[in-house]
């Protein structure tokens, strides 16, 4: 190997260590807290905050979940509903409302695209106070459809935005021809549209589960008893009045999670073209 190699070769070496390192440190910064929590809700809970060297998993706080917290996986059954209804109607919204961004332009659809994205720069907590009068008025406190409704709302202004960067990507030819073969703009939006920008469907559903199976806030103050969602359960169990049972908090935990989390890996190819639609033209 020629000497003057040598400080190249040393420098790659040096700067794949580096990449490593940092990869490292980034899924044990992001992975860390959940290896932890799932390996608790397996822990008896008298060794949860131990400091044992040996680790003997059991099943006995999901035993205790299921027997003392039977709310919780009504609950989980509720946010599941809701969380069904909310991306279907998001979905459909953002896909209506992107096609019409994306093949019709004006300056008033400039103007109002600049509103969706200001909307969506507002806090959640923003539009409760406004909100709540309106659905005791029309009495759809504590029902699955004042939830859905809302949460559909919340990202319908992103979805739309990313359906508009995915149709953009398909060109209008289809569009006209295939309104020339005698297709109508539903058929036309059905059979060619749709298909084209499934994937930018995908990134939106997976944007819209990721917030309505964890949101809290609204769930909070829009129900009581009937649409309770599971993170309402988790609260409850946080602040229950013969304290925490962190094994079975943990365990709780962990059910809400992981079909979550398993659904994000199988979906990532999607969330990440979602991340990244009309950042290159095809």
């Amino acid at each position: 190997m020629r000497p003057d190699r040598l400080p190249r070769l040393l420098k790659r070496l040096l700067i794949s260590a580096g990449k490593g390192l940092a990869v490292a440190l980034l899924l044990v910064w992001s992975c860390g807290p959940i290896a932890l929590m799932v390996t608790a809700a397996f822990t008896p809970e008298r060794d949860i905050f131990g400091t044992g060297a040996v680790w003997n998993p059991t099943l006995e706080n999901f035993h205790a979940l299921w027997s003392r917290w039977g709310d919780f996986f009504r609950a989980l059954g509720n946010s599941l509903v809701i969380t069904a209804g909310a991306t279907a109607l998001a979905v459909a919204a953002s896909l209506l409302a992107g096609y019409g961004y994306s093949r019709w332009r004006s300056g008033f659809l400039a103007r109002t695209a600049f509103g969706l994205i200001a909307l969506r720069l507002l806090p959640p907590i923003v539009c409760t106070l406004p909100l709540f009068p309106i659905v005791n008025v029309l009495r759809l406190n504590d029902t699955h459809v004042v939830l859905i409704v809302l949460y559909a709302a919340f990202f319908v202004s992103l979805g739309t935005m990313v359906m508009r960067a995915f149709i953009d990507q398909i060109p209008r030819d289809l569009d006209e021809a295939a309104l020339v073969d005698g297709a109508t703009r539903w058929q036309m939006l059905r059979l060619v549209i749709m298909p084209l920008a499934a994937p930018g469907m995908v990134a939106v559903a997976i944007f819209v589960i990721v917030f309505a199976w964890n949101e809290f806030l609204f769930a909070f103050i829009f129900t009581a008893k009937n649409a309770k969602t599971a993170p309402l359960v988790l609260s409850e169990m946080i602040g229950s009045l013969d304290g925490a049972e962190w094994g079975v908090l943990f365990a709780a935990a962990t059910v809400q999670l992981l079909p979550l989390l398993a659904f994000v890996i199988a979906c990532q190819k999607y969330l990440i073209e979602g991340l990244t639609a009309g950042s290159t033209k095809g």
